[in-house]
């Protein structure tokens, strides 16, 4: 967190604002942590009297803003500090230039901002969001909180301390009645209450997916691996076919849901001891209103369904898991043992046990088979199973009906015996030609040019090559005149060049200039060579394609050193193409990015 306003910022509130027990909670995200985060937070709120509305930002009314008593921000950032596309609404209103300085005048707000500072622009959303405020008038009334997957606890490490700095300040704003004292650390009320009911209105109920304009059928046309059956890695091409019309650009995400396996269910099912009421029909109601639940929720289901479908018991849990097993424990030696992970003396035991081996809620409760979790806390305890967004890898125009996607199988080895699977890659890779699931549609974040007589120039390393394949499919079948290049990046030239073949017929026609960097196929001893290397080698033409040619500039794949190392390559051919300096050069760089001709679709 920064050290900024503080409690000597709270006499600028508006006497209007300062009495007030409301709050609002405004949450943007592209992965659902930021929706945990606000839960997490109203959570706490509640235990000093006050009314929470926790609300996503593309579901809230823009103009509703200004009449709002308290605001906290809870923001993700996605890309190149791109605030989440559900924000952008709000956002681009934030910017009009017509606004007047004092349109929040004395609106006291706090921003959280959730991050990963592997990626360059670390919380930028955050950090923009709370200077724009500040300039339109409102009053920060506590330290922004930048939370960092990359930290030990994940964003854990800043959410818990932030929300205690977040509670002290509002008690100096609104103090707790005479005689009103915070409620203690106890067991909250669970979000629903579920009502056994008859089977016949189970069979009543329509799969919600289906009644969402954003999503289609899609039936399994492929499913093949394209990397050596021999290689490390598992890549698949996939292939689905739509029988209605369906619409997506370069650069447009799909949207996949993740089912559970029948045998992971059962099995899970039989550790927390409800195998005899799996499938016993259940009617959802609310208990508490200010707590989300899963999209797409339908009102009656059963415990098997919810978790196939809504409910993950496959992913690493958080430190608030471990809160709801304490309250359920019924047994001496495990309580001292989940009393030790939550002290503040114990998160290092806490990491050592649960992150760093990737250690399941699943095998967490192999574990702890004491801890008795009442059926009605299920979405308390459980995180959602929250869709997946995958870059979409194909022309709408070149594959009419169809979505490609290149999808790396997420399987790797920890201390533990057994090896740790994506949830949704490890679904996807079970599906067969003919299989069926519902696909939905995004906006990506990036975009083709105007004009087709501009050139590009694609970095895709890895399976950052599935939106340059989009890209590139669609200006070769639009016969744009400007030059297509890509940089291709992998560790072995026969092992893993996703999509080598098609690059080089493309070159080969003269539609693409084909540049490849295999780090793994030189000598032993030999300095490896990535993509930046080839860029660096290139220098010459690539400075000529994007000052005097005015190219844009595509980046995707891991956010780890590839991006940055990329733009410093371009910096250093207008350093010795240009005749800039090394800081005009950066500067180049950095105004490419804000006119939009330089974009980044990266992932940790």
């Amino acid at each position: 967190m920064r050290n900024e306003p503080g409690h000597d910022e709270l006499d600028h509130v508006d006497d209007e604002h300062a009495p007030t027990r409301e709050l609002l909670i405004l949450y943007a995200t592209e992965t659902g942590n930021a929706q945990d985060c606000a839960d997490y937070i109203s959570r706490q709120c509640r235990r000093i009297a006050f009314r929470c509305r926790v609300v996503n930002v593309d579901t809230y009314s823009l103009p509703d803003l200004i009449e709002e008593p308290l605001v906290v921000f809870v923001l993700a950032t996605t890309g190149s500090g791109v605030e989440p596309r559900s924000m952008t609404a709000l956002w681009n209103t934030l910017l009009r230039s017509d606004l007047p300085e004092d349109l929040f005048e004395g609106l006291p707000f706090a921003v959280l901002g959730l991050g990963d500072s592997s990626y360059e622009r670390f919380c930028w959303a955050a950090k923009l969001l709370s200077r724009r405020m500040n300039s339109l008038g409102a009053t920060e009334i506590c330290p922004r909180g930048e939370a960092n997957e990359q930290d030990q606890l994940g964003i854990d490490e800043v959410l818990h301390p932030w929300t205690d700095t977040l509670l002290n300040t509002l008690l100096h704003l609104a103090p707790l009645p005479t005689g009103v004292e915070p409620v203690s650390q106890t067991k909250p009320p669970s979000r629903v209450v579920l009502e056994e009911t008859t089977v016949d209105k189970l069979k009543n109920v329509v799969d919600p997916l289906s009644k969402d304009p954003r999503y289609y059928q899609a039936r399994v046309k492929a499913n093949e691996r394209i990397t050596a059956s021999d290689w490390y890695q598992d890549v698949r091409h996939f292939e689905f076919e739509f029988q209605g019309d369906i619409k997506y650009d370069p650069g447009d995400v799909a949207i996949i849901h993740p089912v559970a396996t029948n045998d992971d269910v059962d099995s899970f099912l039989e550790i927390v001891r409800w195998s005899d009421r799996a499938d016993v029909p259940c009617v959802i109601r609310r208990h508490v209103e200010d707590q989300s639940l899963p999209d797409f929720l339908p009102q009656v289901s059963t415990l098997r369904e919810i978790f196939t479908r809504y409910l993950d018991f496959n992913s690493v849990p958080r430190r608030n898991f471990f809160q709801y097993l304490r309250y359920f424990s019924e047994e001496e030696l495990e309580t001292e043992k989940l009393d030790d992970f939550l002290s503040p003396q114990g998160a290092d035991e806490l990491y050592e046990y649960c992150q760093k081996v990737r250690r399941t809620i699943k095998e967490v409760l192999t574990e702890f088979r004491n801890v008795r979790i009442p059926i009605d806390y299920i979405f308390d305890v459980f995180p959602p199973l929250r869709p997946r967004h995958f870059s979409i890898a194909s022309s709408i125009q070149e594959h009419p009906h169809q979505v490609h996607l290149c999808i790396a199988i997420v399987k790797y080895r920890t201390k533990l015996k057994v090896p740790r699977r994506g949830v949704c890659t490890s679904y996807l890779a079970q599906l067969r030609p003919g299989d069926t699931l519902r696909i939905g549609f995004l906006k990506g974040l990036i975009r083709l040019p105007p004009s087709d007589g501009t050139p590009v120039i694609c970095i895709g390393p890895g399976t950052g090559v599935a939106p340059m394949r989009a890209l590139i499919e669609e200006r070769v079948r639009r016969g744009a005149k400007g030059t297509n290049t890509l940089f291709f990046g992998c560790r072995s030239e026969a092992k893993d060049q996703h999509y080598g073949e098609q690059w080089r017929s493309l070159a080969e026609s003269g539609a693409l200039e084909y540049r490849t960097a295999f780090s793994r196929d030189g000598p032993e001893g030999v300095k490896r060579t990535y993509v930046q290397d080839r860029i660096l080698e290139d220098s010459e033409r690539i400075w000529q394609l994007v000052n005097d040619a005015e190219a844009w500039i595509y980046i995707s794949g891991s956010s780890n050193k590839m991006p940055m190392a990329v733009k410093e390559a371009i910096s250093k051919a207008a350093v010795e193409h240009g005749g800039y300096s090394e800081e005009a050069a950066k500067d180049y760089v950095n105004a490419l990015l804000k006119e939009g001709r330089l974009m980044e679709e990266c992932w940790s």
